[in-house]
């Protein structure tokens, strides 16, 4: 049986989003290992993160509610931002939960760092109850709320960063096809004390999907560095397309250029144009071509992002090749044959 998460934080399904961080931060602050010397405490405490994580998060309690801990780190529960299964795994670090809660404040030096004005010194609170209860008017994360003259200040907001934005460069064959991508970032990690800082790398994974338009964003939520007092920036990556030696690419359609002679363009010819297939069509021409002009070849694009099935059209494109040098014969030839308008 997977774990509740409800139990593990003395809740009844249905709690308020005020009365689960109000829980975490009860049973954080119980089971902290820095002050609970109990052997179990540092599991009790990557318990109750891992519970708050996933209670705190709409998404994931969302699935935890209907499919239980198999279901939400079993893939079970819906897609994820990108289109993939959306699995959950808890990021193992409950010090990082925890310093992110309290905006990366130390709440046992905050509150605890001295004889309190009763004689009562930190050894001796008892943290199984609120312990915010023996100080007036503090806000949910701990901090306390701003009053109304002489009083503390208010709760220091913590802002987002701005978004880290790389550009993603694709072949046409990979949005033809889909392809993963698999991106190397770097970024900073607060280690366990909350003011410390480490590098850490990571794989980020991109499925690209058929048919996916230049400019595509592919957003991964706070991805970014980690700092005490800022939310991590989300990492974002734009769509570029590569330069292909055969086709251009026009929306869902694919343009090429054919070149002809200038004779091909006046008495007719037929051409091979390739295809992303690896295989070629043949056009064949009667008409006179004139430069730019184009012809259109249904079904032989790039498949539409939103219906794969469906394909725009390959477009032929003509260029016309004209001699740089003619004979005088020649020149008579063309007089007599050709109209003079």
């Amino acid at each position: 049986m997977g774990k509740d998460y409800y139990q593990i934080l003395g809740l009844q399904r249905g709690s308020s989003e005020e009365e689960i961080k109000k829980a975490y931060r009860k049973q954080a602050l119980k089971w902290h290992p820095d002050k609970n010397k109990s052997p179990n405490a540092e599991d009790r405490f990557k318990e109750v993160a891992e519970a708050y994580e996933v209670l705190s998060d709409p998404k994931k309690r969302e699935i935890y509610d209907q499919f239980g801990e198999e279901g939400l780190k079993g893939g079970i529960g819906g897609n994820d931002d990108q289109g993939g299964t959306f699995r959950y795994t808890f990021h193992g670090d409950p010090h990082a939960t925890f310093a992110a809660f309290f905006n990366g404040a130390n709440p046992f030096e905050m509150f605890f760092g001295r004889r309190m004005a009763n004689g009562q010194h930190e050894e001796s609170m008892d943290v199984d109850s609120d312990i915010f209860g023996h100080f007036g008017g503090f806000g949910m994360n701990g901090f306390p709320r701003e009053r109304h003259r002489g009083g503390m200040m208010g709760p220091m907001q913590r802002k987002q960063d701005p978004p880290i934005i790389h550009d993603l460069r694709v072949s046409l064959e990979e949005i033809f096809n889909g392809s993963t991508k698999r991106m190397k970032i770097s970024r900073k990690r607060l280690n366990p004390d909350g003011r410390t800082i480490r590098m850490e790398d990571k794989i980020l994974t991109i499925e690209i999907k058929k048919g996916w338009k230049e400019g595509t964003r592919i957003t991964f939520p706070k991805e970014g560095d980690e700092m005490p007092n800022t939310i991590p920036a989300d990492v974002v990556f734009v769509l570029k397309d590569k330069p292909h030696p055969h086709f251009k690419r026009d929306g869902s359609n694919i343009v090429y250029h054919a070149r002809v002679s200038l004779r091909e363009a006046l008495c007719g010819s037929t051409i091979h144009v390739p295809t992303m297939e690896g295989r070629s069509v043949s056009i064949t021409t009667q008409e006179v071509i004139k430069p730019g002009a184009r012809k259109r070849i249904s079904g032989r694009g790039v498949p539409f992002s939103k219906n794969p099935h469906q394909r725009g059209d390959l477009i032929v494109e003509f260029e016309v090749s004209f001699p740089d040098f003619l004979s005088t014969s020649s020149k008579e030839g063309l007089k007599r044959h050709l109209p003079m308008s």
